[in-house]
């Protein structure tokens, strides 16, 4: 069964988004995911391309003009 963990990170700025969500998926279990809310614009940015980089699967559940949801798929 999948379960969720959730990493609320508005307000909270770059790098330090990017170092609590890998520290996050570090922590996670085989079959656990990382939800994790942001700030538009920059933070979203730089995020999702160190998700990138990293080599991490992840897909946006919610959007709007301010925030932004997304689930990272942990695949260990």
């Amino acid at each position: 069964m999948t379960s969720l963990k959730h990493l609320d990170l508005k307000s909270v700025p770059c790098p330090l988004n990017v170092v609590k969500i890998k520290l996050a998926l570090e922590k996670l279990s085989k079959n656990e995911h990382l939800i994790v809310e942001l700030d538009k614009g920059e933070q979203e940015e730089m995020v999702l391309n160190n998700l990138k980089d990293m080599g991490c699967r992840f897909k946006v559940i919610k959007e709007n003009e301010k925030f932004i949801k997304i689930k990272i798929l942990n695949e260990n």
